[in-house]
């Protein structure tokens, strides 16, 4: 019962801030939706303590033959620690977001949006079955639009909302190809049923392009696909750093704890499927890997401060999925829920810097804020060390036992996603202390104007970054016993299905050298940007003027974004431009406003032969008569 309303009580919070919101008022719309988050973060926590329910049915949702999915709330430890760290965080961002949106003049939509988003992914981690899943991934992205979108005045915004609606179309398109594929196969969307038959399936084929391939092998990968849109991975990424359009506490909800780990959560969910398809895990892996990879090397060129933590979202995102690709599970879970605390403290404390700043997000014209941001300024080096992997810290946990697992896989893409995990855990902690001594060290390179209004945030908006900051500095090490310790099978049971040849069990023999490669590679990383910043800060500008094109590829993003608009962008608007000219209006409007211009014309012409006068129409009717004689005698 607490799952339920854990589920339903943000649903009723946006209905009383979107819709009763011209009957309450303003105040009680947000008070209104606020209440409701409390009671759903209240109800997650209690939900989790409780343990493990059996399905709840809720109601028939569907039924067309055989076909007849119910709406069912799944209630297993995965579903459960999902609730609780998403009614919570969003929770939190609730709150915060009463002081962030103080003056905004239509707060109650806002709020609206952000606790039917947060519904939407809560429909998404108890979900029974893939359609129920399908449907809150959908909603989330759906909201994500409106969220994004929701300083619809500003064209960037417009254009940042399009463009993530249309990248996750396309990853949405091959879920929902993976979820027919399924049903096809197992005859079945349920995930008992699914599972259960996994062995069953494993030596069938699917023809696909004239060639034969493992089933499971297609859907895995065609399920994958779904999570890259949504995760934001490599190819699909490029819609997450624009999406710093929105309210920062809506790019807090968003990568922290909510649409961006819907990827990461479906294909821990679906492990058993994943399991089978060792093709699909060596995708998933490089994916992740080099996803990681490359957006750490974009971070570390940044200027605008949601950026750079955007990007860093994207690569730790790429974490999760490389611990996935070797089948360690438990381990991204693990790195999930501690990536919620501390990215949302740090979307959070940022949010914080923006508002003090009247809305500046460059790093170059900040500085000196320490002094006057006390509170933010310690709230925001716990989420830096937290993910510059700094022990004791939560990313120092579970980022470690990501690269740990990875390296015990012993197979060469393994290999190769540790490395470039390696690697990115040093180009991490550089962009991340970067951010922080820019924004809140040396001198302040703010204008004049901007420097005098300088001030600590409100209590409501402190009030989160402290709970938050408390989860990232204690998740990882309260977390670690039973999510990838010794204890892990008992706590994940059933809901995760680890294979025998997982390098779950041997986590704790990794050599001292691997242990030890993450952290020694993020102090150098540190060491490198106090170097830059602080003891020689004229060096950037230098290397960036001797190695001018590298610093504009990486300033670019690899250039992706100038890639799909030549590749896609640039022929879809000339195939439409073709098609509007020729196909809508020579044809679709041409067809029939022609015929309507020669009807015109026809009854213009036909009008000038009624005259008035007898002597012409008896003419016509003598030439008349004589063309009828004339073809009656040629016929005889």
């Amino acid at each position: 019962m607490y799952t339920l309303i854990a589920v339903l009580a943000p649903l009723v919070g946006s209905l009383i801030a979107g819709v009763a919101r011209p009957v309450i008022g303003r105040h009680a719309a947000i008070a209104g939706s606020i209440v409701f988050m409390l009671v759903s973060a209240g109800a997650g926590i209690l939900a989790q303590l409780g343990g493990v329910q059996a399905p709840l049915h809720i109601a028939s949702w569907i039924s067309v033959g055989s076909f007849t999915p119910d709406w069912t709330l799944r209630q297993d430890e995965l579903s459960l620690a999902m609730v609780a760290m998403v009614s919570l965080v969003s929770m939190l961002i609730h709150v915060y977001s009463i002081g962030y949106m103080a003056h905004d003049k239509t707060a109650p939509r806002f709020f609206a949006y952000m606790s039917l988003f947060t519904f939407a992914m809560l429909a998404l981690v108890t979900a029974n079955n893939l359609l129920q899943l399908f449907f809150g991934w959908e909603g989330v992205g759906l909201v994500s639009y409106l969220l994004i979108n929701y300083w619809y005045e500003r064209p960037a915004a417009n254009a940042a909302a399009i463009k993530a609606f249309i990248v996750n179309r396309v990853g949405d398109l091959a879920f929902a190809v993976g979820i027919a594929l399924t049903y096809f196969v197992f005859g079945s969307i349920s995930f008992d049923q699914i599972f259960a038959n996994v062995a069953a399936q494993a030596a069938n084929g699917y023809t696909l392009f004239g060639t034969q391939f493992p089933v499971l092998e297609v859907i895995a990968i065609l399920l994958f696909i779904g999570a890259m849109g949504k995760s934001a991975q490599l190819f699909l990424h490029t819609w997450l750093p624009d999406a710093m359009e929105g309210p920062t506490p809506i790019s807090a909800l968003i990568h922290a704890a909510t649409m961006v780990a819907a990827g990461v959560f479906m294909v821990v969910r679906m492990s058993p499927v994943i399991n089978a398809a060792p093709v699909a895990m060596e995708v998933i892996t490089v994916i992740g890997g080099t996803t990681a990879f490359f957006a750490g090397t974009v971070g570390c060129v940044q200027n605008d401060i949601k950026r750079i933590i955007a990007y860093s979202t994207c690569s730790q995102l790429g974490y999760m999925f490389l611990a996935a690709g070797v089948g360690a599970y438990p381990v991204a879970m693990f790195h999930l829920i501690n990536h919620a605390f501390f990215k949302a403290l740090l979307f959070l404390a940022a949010g914080s810097v923006i508002h003090a700043m009247s809305d500046e997000q460059d790093i170059r014209l900040m500085g000196g804020l320490a002094r006057k941001l006390p509170v933010t300024w310690l709230m925001m080096l716990f989420g830096s060390l937290a993910l510059a992997g700094i022990p004791p810290f939560s990313g120092y946990y579970s980022k470690d036992a990501i690269l740990g697992a990875a390296f015990l896989a012993h197979t060469p893409v393994a290999l190769y996603g540790w490395g470039l995990g390696v690697f990115t855990a040093l180009l991490t902690a550089f962009y991340t202390a970067r951010v922080f001594l820019l924004t809140f060290h040396g001198q302040c390179r703010a204008p004049k104007h901007v420097q005098e209004h300088v001030h600590e945030s409100p209590l409501v908006m402190l009030v989160p970054l402290l709970v938050l900051g408390a989860g990232a500095l204690g998740s990882g090490y309260l977390l670690r016993d039973n999510f990838i310790g010794a204890n892990f099978a008992q706590f994940w049971g059933p809901s995760i299905n680890v294979a025998a040849n997982s390098p779950m069990g041997a986590l704790d023999a990794v050599p001292s050298w691997v242990a030890m490669a993450p952290l020694a590679a993020g102090i150098i990383g540190i060491a490198i940007a106090i170097t830059f910043y602080v003891l020689a800060p004229a060096l950037p500008a230098a290397l960036s003027q001797q190695f001018g094109g590298l610093y504009r590829f990486l300033l670019n993003k690899w250039y992706f974004d100038e890639l799909y608009d030549w590749l896609l962008v640039r022929p879809a608007l000339r195939l439409a431009k073709f098609a509007w000219r020729f196909g809508d209006e020579q044809v679709i409007d041409g067809v029939p406003n022609g015929l309507a211009t020669l009807t015109t014309d026809a009854s213009t012409q036909t009008v000038k032969l009624q005259t008035g006068s007898i002597a012409l129409y008896a003419f016509i009717m003598l030439i008349g008569l004589l063309g009828f004689l004339s073809l009656f005698l040629w016929v005889r």
